[in-house]
C-alpha cells in the first residue's frame, strides 16, 4: 500500500510519548535543549548581522570553515575538539577578512566579493579532504544538515573525571553564555557602529576591532551549531528570529528579547513536527521558523500586509 504523503496526526504519539519515561525524557530533552541554545545564540549574534547587512555573512563563515577543519585534521591526524575548533574559527576570520579586503581594495561589489570568496574557501576545504583527509570520516551530509537527534549519543565531557555531559550540548552552552556576556559588554559599541558608522567614527570607535570582534563571535557560534543542525540551517537561525521580531518592534534590546520565546517555540515546534512526520528535526525547526516568519509578516504592525490594507485603501479611494 503506497504511504499517505503527509502522516496521520496521532497526538498522544507527537506529544506524550517522547516524554513516557524518565530516559526518553532525558533524551528527547537534550535534544530540544540543543536546538534552543543554537536558536538563542544564532539569533542574538544575528539581529546584529542583519542590521548590518550581512546577512549572507554567515553563509559565507559556514562554508569557509571547512578548509580549517581539513587543515586541523591534516597536521593533527585527530578530530579531536581542540584544533578542530582553533582551525575552523581560524578559517572563518580569514574567510571574512578575504571578503572585507575584496570589497575596498577591488572593484568587486560585496555579493561578488562574498560569493568569490566563500565559494573558494569551501572547494579548497574538499580538495584538502579528497586528497589528504580520506581517513577523517567527515560526512558531507552532516556538514550541510547536521544530525540534532544524535546529539544524545554524542561523547560526554569529563573534568577531572566527572561526566558533565554531551560535549557538543556543554560547548553550545558556553557559546551561548559567552555570546550573551560579549553582546551585554559590548552593546553600546555594536549598536552604535551598526546604526550610525560615522558616529562611531566621530566617537573614536574603533570601527574595524568591531567589526572582526563580531565576525569571531559569529564564527564561534557558527563552529559550536554547525554539529548539530549543519552550514546551511544555522543560516536560518541567524536570521529568521530578529526579522520576525521586527514586524512587531523596532528597538534593538526588545529584539534580542524576543530571541528568547522565538527559540522555545523553534525547538519545541520543530522536534514536534518532526515526530509527527518523521523527517528531519533541523529542518524541521527552520519549517516552524518559516511559518512564524510568515504569521508575523501577515499580522506584524510592522509594515504587515493587514496593518498596510487601510491605508492602500485609502490612497485607491483618493485617486
Amino acid at each position: 500500500m503506497k504511504e499517505p504523503f503527509i502522516r496521520d496526526f496521532d497526538p498522544i504519539d507527537t506529544f506524550v510519548t517522547p516524554w513516557a519515561t524518565a530516559a526518553d525524557a532525558a533524551w528527547n530533552g537534550q535534544i530540544v535543549l540543543m536546538g534552543f541554545l543554537v536558536c538563542l545564540s544564532c539569533g542574538l549574534v544575528g539581529a546584529f548581522i542583519v542590521v548590518r547587512r550581512l546577512a549572507l555573512m554567515g553563509d559565507a563563515i559556514s562554508h569557509g570553515i571547512l578548509p580549517g577543519l581539513a587543515l586541523a585534521f591534516i597536521v593533527m591526524q585527530s578530530r579531536a575538539l581542540l584544533p578542530m575548533f582553533f582551525g575552523a574559527c581560524l578559517a572563518g576570520l580569514l574567510c571574512s577578512a578575504c571578503i572585507e579586503w575584496l570589497q575596498r581594495k577591488s572593484i568587486l561589489k560585496p555579493d561578488a566579493a562574498l560569493g568569490l570568496t566563500f565559494t573558494s574557501f569551501f572547494a579548497l576545504g574538499v580538495l584538502l579532504i579528497s586528497l589528504h583527509g580520506s581517513n577523517a570520516h567527515i560526512d558531507p551530509d552532516c556538514l550541510l544538515y547536521g544530525e540534532i537527534g544524535l546529539i544524545p549519543l554524542a561523547e560526554n565531557l569529563s573534568i577531572a573525571g566527572f561526566d558533565i555531559g554531551s560535549r557538543p550540548l556543554i560547548s553550545m552552552l558556553a557559546i551561548t553564555i559567552l555570546v550573551i556576556l560579549a553582546l551585554t559588554i559590548f552593546y553600546r559599541q555594536l549598536l552604535v557602529s551598526s546604526f550610525d558608522l560615522t558616529l562611531a567614527k566621530t566617537l573614536g570607535l574603533r570601527i574595524n576591532l568591531i567589526h572582526f570582534g563580531l565576525m569571531l563571535l559569529l564564527a564561534l557560534t557558527i563552529v559550536s551549531a554547525f554539529e548539530a543542525v549543519g552550514v546551511i540551517l544555522v543560516v536560518s537561525m541567524l536570521i529568521f528570529p530578529s526579522v520576525t521580531a521586527a514586524f512587531f518592534f523596532t528597538r534593538m534590546p526588545v529584539i534580542l528579547l524576543c530571541s528568547i520565546p522565538l527559540s522555545v517555540i523553534y525547538s519545541c515546534g520543530g522536534f514536534f513536527l518532526a515526530r509527527w512526520l518523521d523527517c528531519s528535526i533541523a529542518g524541521a525547526m527552520v519549517v516552524v521558523a518559516f511559518l512564524c516568519f510568515v504569521c508575523a509578516w501577515v499580522i506584524g504592525s510592522q509594515g504587515g500586509p493587514l496593518q498596510r490594507a487601510p491605508h492602500l485603501r485609502r490612497v485607491v479611494a483618493e485617486s
